[in-house]
């Protein structure tokens, strides 16, 4: 459902924040081949390629305990692998989604503000964006600390809730802030923070698991996200989110 924010809301600075995997960056099993080896690595049994995919975007170490055999005891050598592995192979697997570059260079060229929040540590996130092109359009990007201390203060909130929130101290009032993302996660960590939230439907959400997130706009191509964020810009299309 579409509702619109109070008339009286300056909208001459509009920020968008984006997700990266699922969102931005198609892993292109990146990031699964990176955990199917550290997996492999420790001595473990690599889960099926289902599972794989829905480890893609949430907390790496949530995922590990949630989804495999990895116990807290293993947890640190089993992500020092699978970052070594995808340091290495990992980035340059991954690719661009159709159409991403070409929107951000519109919405830039418009005055709108760019920026990520990402649960991949902030070096790692600007690594990939460097790689595909993507940095010049970001402002910045709100990811996790090396030490994780950012993600360990979200204990007991919305996933990714602090991670957005980090965003919105450089993007200002969220009444003119979009969250876009591909999961659950992309749309809790926004609404817990009073952000509208747009939906992309070629990442790595489950069937459903947009929709059981709650009333949002999921969209099916770059042009189309634009035409969307475009509204939200002139018109203050809420989506529902807030």
């Amino acid at each position: 459902m579409n509702t619109r924010v109070p008339e009286d809301i300056d909208r001459s600075s509009v920020g968008v924040l984006f997700d990266l995997d699922g969102t931005l960056v198609d892993p292109a099993g990146g990031i699964t081949g990176g955990i199917a080896y550290a997996l492999k690595g420790m001595g473990l049994p690599v889960p099926a390629e289902a599972v794989l995919n829905s480890m893609v975007g949430p907390k790496l170490a949530e995922s590990l305990l949630k989804y495999t055999e990895t116990d807290a005891a293993q947890l640190a050598k089993t992500i020092e692998l699978y970052r070594v592995w995808y340091n290495e192979h990992g980035i340059a697997m991954s690719k661009p989604y159709p159409g991403m570059i070409e929107l951000l260079a519109e919405l830039k060229s418009r005055g709108i503000r760019l920026a990520v929040a990402t649960q991949k540590p902030r070096t790692l996130a600007a690594t990939v964006l460097a790689h595909h092109g993507y940095a010049p359009y970001f402002e910045f990007i709100s990811g996790a600390d090396d030490d994780e201390s950012l993600l360990a203060a979200n204990d007991g909130l919305p996933p990714k809730t602090k991670i957005v929130e980090r965003a919105l101290q450089e993007l200002g009032n969220p009444a003119t802030v979009v969250m876009v993302g591909d999961r659950e996660h992309d749309v809790l960590g926004a609404r817990a923070n009073g952000l509208a939230c747009l939906g992309v439907s070629w990442g790595f959400a489950a069937d459903g698991e947009l929709d059981a997130a709650g009333e949002l706009c999921i969209v099916h191509s770059a042009e189309e996200l634009g035409e969307e964020i475009l509204r939200f810009a002139t018109e203050g299309v809420t989506y529902g989110a807030l």
